[in-house]
């Protein structure tokens, strides 16, 4: 229709990046503070020109558009900055979980493609390890580190507050589309091997403006985030909505319960996510009747079903507070269905209808809608979904068969729409908000040599919703104790995905053509904690 040089200046014309939500935001309330972390506090337009800084020396060091840049923290403010930095450069962050063990981050950024590393200080020894095991010491070569207890970094890494502190604060001259990619998320899945969800800034604008509308968002909201950042809930549903919004954004951490209370009554927060464990906590803890928490008049919940009785408590105890249920997955970026505060109690248990910019079904096997009461597959149509698989064309297909984004979840709706997630298709665990493919562990049991059979699964659990529990067979005439194969466990997987118990069986539970019947395991074995 038009010229080429006018198709890109339309295009710039029409920019609509995660880069350009921070600016927009600047340039509206630019005196408002927008991060608080520790004792730092900056206003937008503080902000804005940090991140320019820090993309501005992102750029001298040879990073650009399409590249990888892996980011391994705890939450801080320059987690903040270097997530906006990268979508300034048209460059996408791999945010990568600081729990995991080295062998587990190498993976990640071996199979990212990852150009460079930034670390916070702490996590050094991990991000060392994961690169000389997977002989990635001479690929990744933009290397940050995030001072928090080192003000000086170790050879071969540059202080992140250096790159803040960068000469240039112009705004980069990048041009980024819509489908670009932004961020690529590593999700547990159910696989033995995490896979990379593409998200673009479609996608996670699409996901903002639902947040915003099903979540009752606005600019005036004061916002504890005190649940990792690299998760995509904390990150998409919450953090990047606020600074969309120009809200202010308390970081945190993590979430220790008498930190987020103090942080509420200080700050005088209005809002709060946490999953269902987290509430728990908070409402276990001391201090919760002694702190002012007034000022709360939001509060939001998901990754797991919140239990009845803490519902009801949370609602005694804060009655000021409105409720939601978020429930979604990273391929969705993340929020896929809504159960708004009025539902709570009435429909307790359930994830609620499907969000504004969201489609939901449950189809059965042949990909044709059930009808209300029987249990399916959910699937999604959405501007939220994932672009795809990194390099996985073969599970993106899958994953997108008849045109919906297949969750591999299994739920029922009833007959006003309301959607209950009832099991997985395939094994995941969902301890304390983290993912935990069963395959991945029994993988790691079965490379004990008396580990003949191994089934992992997860139990009701008071604290942590499920706990990873697993069923092992052993080999004959070999023997080994529960605590042995925790400490097996221990030396190849993150500290949350290693059992909390381990049984020991004579056989595994299996139908007629072999199929392991780990439903049946999570009636017959009784876990040695009090019932959830």
């Amino acid at each position: 229709m038009f010229n080429d040089e006018l198709s890109r200046r339309i295009s710039r014309a029409r920019s609509n990046s995660i880069s350009d939500l921070l600016r927009r935001s600047a340039a509206r309330v630019p005196d408002k503070t927008a991060i608080v972390h520790h004792g730092l506090r900056q206003t937008y337009a503080e902000l804005d020109e940090t991140v320019n800084r820090t993309a501005n020396a992102l750029a001298a060091r040879g990073v650009g558009k399409g590249d990888r840049i892996a980011v391994f923290s705890h939450n801080n403010h320059a987690f903040v900055v270097v997530y906006f930095a990268l979508a300034r450069l048209g460059a996408a962050s791999v945010p990568v979980n600081f729990m995991l063990a080295a062998g587990e981050v190498g993976y990640v950024l071996e199979h990212s493609g990852a150009i460079g590393l930034i670390v916070e200080d702490a996590l050094l020894p991990v991000a060392e390890q994961a690169l000389e095991d997977a002989g990635l010491t001479g690929t990744v070569r933009v290397r940050g580190m995030i001072p928090a207890d080192r003000p000086q970094p170790q050879p071969g890494w540059e202080s992140v507050a250096d790159w803040m502190a960068h000469g240039d604060a112009s705004p980069p001259d990048v041009f980024i589309g819509d489908d670009d990619l932004t961020q690529l998320i590593y999700t547990s899945g159910t696989e033995s091997r995490p896979k990379g969800a593409m998200l673009t800034s479609r996608s996670l604008i699409a996901q903002y403006v639902t947040c915003v509308m099903d979540g009752e968002m606005t600019a005036e909201d004061i916002e504890v985030h005190s649940l990792p950042l690299y998760h995509c809930a904390q990150l998409h549903c919450f953090l990047t909505p606020g600074i969309y919004l120009g809200a202010t954004n308390i970081v945190l951490p993590g979430p220790d319960p008498e930190l987020i209370l103090r942080t509420v009554e200080a700050e005088r927060a209005t809002k709060l996510f946490c999953p269902p464990t987290v509430w728990i906590s908070l409402l276990r803890h001391a201090d919760f009747a002694r702190r002012d928490l007034s000022s709360l008049r939001k509060g939001y919940y998901g990754a797991s079903i919140m239990p009845v009785e803490v519902l009801k408590e949370i609602g005694d105890r804060l009655p000021g507070v409105r409720l939601f249920n978020f429930y979604g997955q990273t391929e969705m970026a993340p929020l896929a269905t809504v159960l708004k505060p009025e539902d709570q109690v009435r429909k307790a248990g359930s994830a609620g209808r499907p969000a504004l910019n969201v489609e939901t079904l449950v189809v059965d096997d042949d990909d044709r809608p059930v009808p209300p009461g029987v249990v399916g597959e959910i699937v999604h149509r959405s501007p939220h979904a994932m672009l795809g698989y990194w390099n996985d064309p073969q599970r993106t297909e899958a994953a997108f068969a008849g045109g919906w984004f297949h969750s591999g979840d299994l739920g029922v709706m009833d007959d006003e729409g309301y959607l209950t997630v009832v099991d997985r298709k395939k094994d995941m665990i969902k301890t304390g908000g983290e993912n935990v493919a069963s395959r991945e562990v029994e993988e790691v049991l079965y490379q004990h040599p008396a580990v003949a059979e191994a089934a992992v699964f997860g139990m009701p659990h008071p604290r942590w919703i499920e706990a990873v529990t697993a069923a092992v067979v052993l080999r004959d005439e070999e023997s080994v104790s529960a605590d042995e194969l925790v400490t097996h466990c221990q030396k190849g997987l993150a500290r949350f995905k290693v059992p909390k118990h381990i049984v020991f069986v004579e056989q595994l539970p299996k139908n007629a053509s072999g199929k392991l019947l780990k439903r049946q395991l999570r009636t017959e074995v009784q876990p040695p904690w009090p019932s959830a």
